[in-house]
């Protein structure tokens, strides 16, 4: 399955100030959840992100939120944000059957929220860079998990190329400029 940018969604689930510090890879998650969601921005992928109990796990961390001003966020109590129903219904509303997802804690909020969509219909992506958990074991075990219920496993780069499909065009120079070449060296733990 190859990625569409006309029929995905980028899902950040959870990486919340309040939980970030004691998360084994947190801020990469967050550097590469906020990378993927300012490419977002330039190619017309909406990004949604929720938070779990936000009064006692704090709000979304600041740098995905200034990455994209514009994206929707949703506030949950159930674990897997398929379950809270105004999600659910606006999900099915936005049309979009390709979910990138990522976040904190991988085995739990994201394991059970990418096990929903799967078993509601949508094609699950496991942005692998960017899904963690307090132990790094628990976070590989929900991405052989998601592997095992029908998900695909990317990277970012992936995500991004797909999305992209063409080096001809404006897009693609800008988000070379902005997005890609500055990354390219970054070091990173999948």
């Amino acid at each position: 399955m190859r990625l569409d940018r006309a029929t995905s969604l980028l899902l950040i689930v959870d990486l919340q100030t309040g939980l970030l510090p004691v998360i084994d890879g947190g801020e990469q998650a967050v550097e590469e959840a906020a990378w993927l969601a300012g490419l977002s921005g330039l190619l017309e992928v909406p990004v949604w992100m929720t938070e779990q109990y936000p009064t006692g796990l704090g709000e979304t961390d600041a740098r995905l939120l200034a990455a994209v001003p514009e994206a929707v966020r949703w506030e949950k109590v159930h674990f897997g944000a398929d379950r809270e129903p105004a999600f659910a219904e606006a999900l099915a509303e936005l049309g979009r059957r390709q979910v990138v997802i990522c976040g904190s804690e991988a085995h739990i909020c994201v394991l059970q929220t990418a096990l929903g969509l799967l078993a509601s219909g949508y094609d699950v992506y496991w942005l692998a860079e960017a899904c963690a958990s307090r132990r790094p074991e628990e976070a590989r075990l929900a991405r052989e998990r998601v592997m095992a219920a029908g998900g695909v496993v990317i990277s970012a780069d992936m995500a991004a190329y797909e999305w992209l499909e063409r080096c001809d065009d404006e897009r693609f120079k800008v988000a070379h400029r902005n997005f890609l070449k500055p990354r390219a060296a970054r070091a990173l733990r999948f």
